[in-house]
C-alpha cells in the first residue's frame, strides 16, 4: 500500500420521500418535478425504484466544507420544487404510516426490470439509504481498505438510524430498513476478498451467467463502487438533519484514512469474521446508540459513548488532516441527543401525551421530519 496517498475524496448519495405537505402521506412525484430539479442541478438528481423516491448525488468533493454546499444547495432545490407541487422531502428510511402495498414503482425498463427479477421482494422496498464514496484510486488498497472498515459499519450504521416505524407500527427496531433490504439478494457485509482479481472473478462469474448486469447489482453494506474509483459505504440509514448525515461521511472518510496509514506502518487493523461483526451490526439496528456494542480485542461489550470516544481518539490525526474535526466531534451530540429514531419515538409519545390519536402522533412525526429536513439549510 506504498505509493502516494489516495485523495480520500468524497460523495454523498441520499435518497428521500416525498410527502403531501398537508396529510403528510406519501405522494408520487410528477414528472414536471423531476424534470425541474434535473434542469437545475445537472446529473446530480435522478428518480428512485418507487414514484415516490427521489434521489440526489453531489459532486466529487475533497472536503466535508465542500459536500456541505452541495449538499444543502441539492436539498434546497427539491424542497423549493416539491413545495410548487404541495410536496415536501423527508430523509428518513421508511415513512412512519405508510403501507407499501400502495405505492408503485417507476416506469423505467431498468426498474420495470428490477421488478421482475425480485419480484415481491422489490415491492417492499418502501425504504430510503445513504451511500458515501472515498475516493481511492488502487484497486488493491480498495479490496484491503474494505476488508478492515467493515469492522465498523456497526458503528456507523448505529448512529445514522432513523426507520423505527412500519406501516403505522413501532417495530421496536431502530432500523427497520435494514431488515427489510436484507431480503434482497447480494445484501449484508462484504464477504472477505483477498485481492482484487478475486473480487472481478466472483463478479464476472453472475456477469456470465447472466444474473446481474453489472457489479451495480452487487448491494453490500460496504463494496467496490461499480462506476467510480471509490469504495461505497451503503450501510447508513438516510439522516433527517444534514449535519448529521456529514458527521457520517466525515467518520467514514477518517476512518478510511486511518486504516491506509496504519496499513503503512505496518499495523493494519484486525480483520474480523462475518459471523461476528454481524453480531454488532444486529446490535446497531435493533437499539441504536442506546446499547453496547462488542470489542472484538477485549472479547467484551462496551458503552456506544466508550466506542465512539475510542474511534475519535483514534482518527483524531486524520480528522485535522482532512479538515473536519468539528463534523467528526458532533458525533458526541448524537449520542447526546439520540439517534432520529429516539427522536421519532419522542415526538410520538409526546403527540400521545398531549392527546392526540395515533394515527395524529404518526403524522406529527412526519411534520417533524419535514421540518429536520430544511432545518441545516
Amino acid at each position: 500500500m506504498a505509493g502516494s496517498p489516495p485523495p480520500f475524496t468524497i460523495g454523498i448519495e441520499e435518497e428521500y420521500l416525498l410527502v403531501d405537505q398537508q396529510t403528510y402521506a406519501l405522494a408520487h412525484a410528477p414528472d414536471a418535478l423531476i424534470d425541474a430539479c434535473k434542469k437545475d442541478l445537472a446529473g446530480k438528481v435522478s428518480p428512485e425504484f418507487l414514484q415516490c423516491q427521489i434521489e440526489i448525488g453531489t459532486g466529487v468533493c475533497h472536503t466535508i466544507g465542500e459536500a456541505r454546499d452541495d449538499l444543502a444547495h441539492l436539498r434546497r432545490t427539491v424542497a423549493r420544487h416539491a413545495a410548487n407541487y404541495g410536496l415536501a422531502p423527508i430523509a428518513a428510511s421508511c415513512h412512519p404510516f405508510a403501507d407499501w402495498k400502495d405505492q408503485h414503482h417507476t416506469d423505467k425498463e431498468r426498474y420495470n426490470k428490477l421488478r421482475r427479477d425480485l419480484a415481491g421482494v422489490a415491492r417492499r422496498m418502501l425504504i430510503c439509504g445513504m451511500h458515501v464514496h472515498v475516493g481511492i484510486p488502487d484497486e488493491e488498497m480498495r479490496i484491503s481498505l474494505v476488508n478492515q472498515l467493515k469492522y465498523f459499519l456497526p458503528h456507523l450504521h448505529a448512529l445514522s438510524t432513523s426507520s423505527p416505524y412500519w406501516q403505522g407500527d413501532d417495530t421496536g427496531m431502530n432500523s427497520y430498513r435494514l431488515t427489510v433490504f436484507d431480503n434482497l439478494p447480494r445484501t449484508g457485509l462484504p464477504p472477505y476478498m483477498k485481492d482484487w482479481a478475486q473480487f472481478s472473478s466472483t463478479v464476472d462469474t453472475l456477469i456470465d451467467l447472466e444474473l446481474i448486469e453489472d457489479a451495480s447489482k452487487i448491494w453490500w453494506d460496504l463494496r467496490p463502487s461499480s462506476k467510480f474509483p471509490t469504495i461505497e459505504s451503503r450501510i447508513c440509514d438516510v439522516a433527517p438533519r444534514m449535519e448529521v448525515t456529514l458527521t457520517l461521511a466525515a467518520l467514514t472518510q477518517c476512518l478510511t484514512r486511518m486504516l491506509w496509514r496504519k496499513s503503512l506502518e505496518g499495523d493494519g487493523w484486525r480483520v474480523v469474521q462475518n459471523f461476528m461483526v454481524g453480531e454488532n451490526r444486529w446490535r446497531a439496528q435493533r437499539y441504536g446508540v442506546s446499547e453496547g456494542l462488542i470489542d472484538f480485542g477485549r472479547k467484551s461489550l462496551i458503552p456506544f459513548s466508550q466506542a465512539v470516544d475510542e474511534i475519535l481518539e483514534l482518527v483524531a490525526e486524520d480528522a485535522k488532516a482532512l479538515d473536519c474535526v468539528k463534523e467528526v466531534e458532533a458525533a458526541r451530540d448524537i449520542l447526546a441527543t439520540g439517534t432520529s429514531s429516539d427522536q421519532q419515538r419522542g415526538v410520538h409519545a409526546a403527540a400521545r401525551k398531549a392527546g392526540a390519536s395515533d394515527k395524529d402522533a404518526l403524522k406529527a412525526v412526519v411534520a417533524s421530519l419535514v421540518a429536520d429536513f430544511e432545518a441545516d439549510l
